[in-house]
């Protein structure tokens, strides 16, 4: 400024940096009973500097910036960035102007009270500050002078609003820093002067690099929040491009957290992967396992003399690592279950004709002959046991290299994350598992592997004693694991071993867990495992059918099915009592997050008792009176309550024909056994 001597400038300069040392260092350290301490300091220094740098333009004869002093009363009018693009650029006296760089002196004293107001979290004055800096610089255009303030200033406004849940209001100033951003670079470019610089001796001004490196991080939060907006209003592949280039220029100017850019990159890639888009989720898991690393490694167990911070950093650290694992066992089985998706056959429900009084929705129909001491004939009914539909597979085998080709381009064109040190790292942790959908049991046990071994990991971390739900929800995706795998293994016995894994790792948690604490999550492991016993029941019944020679293990085969239909049914019928009252009574109106599964639970078992394999006359006619109560309920309820009949069309039609069929069956066995007496 002109009109000061050196020293009394100087004095200001030196005010400011005591302010920024305040800011920045000093507020570290402040007491907890006085968190604010250092800032209200440097909040008097500013309101100095303020008052220097006005009377100095009073002096000069300048009209009064602001049109009033800082403090008066807030704006009447709403703040709204509204200013075209073309004016910020045009408007008023150049901004590189003698009175430009006066504005922006007086502009970055209101901008660094306002931030340092909202920091100590009086909001409203510090939106008044940060308004007094917008009509500051509505009096200039945009420069190399002042485009950081124009960038900075509509960033903390931005952020000022999404903290009040003003979610337009913040996207209109981001979006107008944005603009401001892209337009400088497009017209100009040139390393543009950094706020702290009005307040800076020559001989201590920014060089080149750090100029460009600062305005460049001014941008990069830019879009950070944008990201976070465009999340709040629903916009999610918006937000995803923005959180993406965020990260990536956030690695590109080595300012970054390790461990919270690593889970930022892993939370990204749980949007890629339920669209599909597996290369990039596992380019944003591999970046994020590489970042991670940079963190250090940090021991699973407390070393001796480790201070509290150590123990809590140590503790932190394993954690997001543990969630990260998380994140890949997401990717594994997506992978896996999108394969089976695609791969899997589509059966097409029997006719009217076809159908007997113990089939089921889809099915296929098998014939299976036991042979018992009583030479009697017994008919099952065979569900889809998840067949690979081999025509399917060598199509999409003969796709493969035309996939490779098109991943090969889309790496080319795709925003990669890494510096020149990290590129090669991630690149071979991508190689560890394929982002193609596996076609055959080899690539989908190598990506299963993948998955389990991140489940080991995440166990580590999440256990039983501590981390119940943490610790279930992954043993619940390692079941699903299997089962997916489960899908490509021809070998049925080994495939029926696989969902005896299942039943392992997951019975006992069931069985021991507190219905009082946990009961959502029992219910979900009762259903799982019901379904777990049927599909075993199902492949055991299938390979019965193939045997050659059924006739040596008649006995044994019937026992083993007769064990797995009831282990199902018995699970289905835990989750169902489960929505009864205390005195046993079922609800008389099912909740909406319960319904399908509750009546899918009773026609599941309704089928379930009419497979029963039985020679008893007695124990048959018990089995179908279960089985048509059960179905008899699933129609009863939806008669009632005709809005449920949407959830289980399928399940309502056959439960009305087998209501039809059941009792005829019924009537020809009470026949029979009045008969034989």
């Amino acid at each position: 400024m002109a009109s000061f001597h050196s020293d009394e400038w100087r004095a200001i300069c030196d005010k400011f940096n005591n302010a920024q040392n305040l800011t920045e260092v000093e507020s570290r350290n402040d007491p907890e009973n006085d968190p604010f301490r250092s800032k209200y300091k440097a909040r008097e220094l500013l309101r100095e500097i303020y008052c220097s740098l006005k009377s100095l333009e009073a002096g000069d004869g300048e009209q009064d910036a602001d049109g009033g002093e800082s403090g008066d009363q807030l704006p009447t009018e709403q703040p709204v960035d509204d200013q075209k693009e073309e004016g910020v650029f045009s408007r008023g006296f150049s901004g590189d102007s003698p009175a430009g760089k006066r504005v922006a002196k007086l502009g970055a004293v209101e901008y660094f009270l306002g931030v340092n107001h909202v920091d100590t979290e009086e909001l409203s004055a510090g939106q008044e500050h940060l308004m007094n800096c917008m009509k500051l610089l509505e009096r200039c255009g945009v420069s190399s002078e002042n485009v950081s303030l124009f960038i900075n200033v509509r960033n903390q406004l931005g952020i000022l609003w999404a903290g009040r849940d003003e979610t337009e209001m913040a996207q209109e100033y981001l979006e107008k820093a944005e603009s401001i951003y892209q337009r400088y670079m497009k017209e100009d470019g040139t390393p543009p002067t950094d706020m702290t610089e009005y307040f800076s001796a020559e001989e201590n001004l920014l060089t080149h690099q750090e100029r460009i490196k600062r305005f460049e991080l001014a941008y990069t939060h830019t879009m950070y929040y944008l990201a976070q907006v465009y999340t709040n209003l629903g916009q999610k592949e918006r937000a995803a491009t923005y959180c993406h280039c965020t990260l990536q220029r956030q690695l590109q100017l080595n300012q970054f957290n390790p461990m919270e850019w690593a889970l930022n990159a892993a939370a990204l890639s749980q949007y890629y992967i339920p669209k599909g888009r597996y290369m990039e989720g596992r380019h944003c898991l591999a970046a994020a396992t590489v970042v991670s690393g940079l963190a250090g490694e940090v021991p699973s167990e407390a070393v001796a003399q480790e201070s509290e911070a150590e123990s809590e950093r140590r503790e932190q650290l394993r954690q997001k690592r543990a969630e990260m694992a998380r994140c890949w066992i997401k990717y594994c089985l997506n992978l896996l279950q999108d394969a089976k998706k695609l791969l899997e056959v589509l059966f097409v429900p029997v006719n009217e004709n076809q159908r007997n009084g113990i089939n089921s929705s889809n099915c296929q129909i098998f014939t299976l002959v036991f042979k018992s001491c009583m030479k009697v004939l017994w008919v099952f009914v065979q569900d889809n046991i998840g067949e690979l539909d081999t025509d399917r597979q060598d199509e999409l085998r003969r796709a493969r290299r035309r996939q490779e080709e098109e991943e090969e381009k889309g790496r080319k064109s795709a925003l990669l994350f890494g510096s020149e040190d990290t590129f090669d790292s991630i690149a071979s942790v991508e190689e560890k598992v394929m982002c193609l959908l596996p076609l055959d049991f080899t690539e989908a046990r190598s990506v299963f592997l993948v998955g389990q071994n991140y489940v080991t990991q995440a166990k580590e971390y999440y256990q039983m004693d501590g981390y119940v739900t943490d610790h279930i929800e992954i043993l619940q995706d390692h079941s699903a694991l299997f089962r997916a795998l489960a899908f490509f293994e021809e070998d049925l016995e080994r495939r029926c071993k696989m969902h005896k894994r299942r039943v392992d790792m997951l019975e006992p948690i069931c069985n021991d867990l507190n219905s009082q604490y946990y009961l959502m999550i029992r219910r979900q492991l009762m259903f799982e495992l019901a379904e777990t016993y049927s599909d075993m029941m199902d492949l055991k019944l299938t390979l019965a059918n193939r045997q050659a020679d059924a006739q040596a293990s008649d006995s044994h085969t019937i026992k083993k099915f007769n064990h797995l239909c009831s282990a199902s049914a018995k699970f289905f019928q835990m989750f169902l009592d489960s929505l009864c009252s205390p005195e046993g009574k079922p609800p008389e109106h099912l909740e909406e997050e319960v319904l399908r599964p509750a009546l899918v639970a009773r026609f599941r078992v309704a089928r379930l008792h009419s497979k029963l394999i039985s020679s008893s006359p007695a124990v048959q006619l018990e089995n179908l009176d279960s089985s048509l109560q059960n179905y008899k309920y699933v129609v009863q309820y939806c008669e009632a309550h005709p809005e449920a009949a949407a959830a289980v069309e399928t399940e309502l039609e056959l439960s009305k024909e087998m209501v039809g069929l059941l009792p005829l069956k019924i009537n020809r066995l009470k026949a029979r056994m009045a008969a034989n007496n």
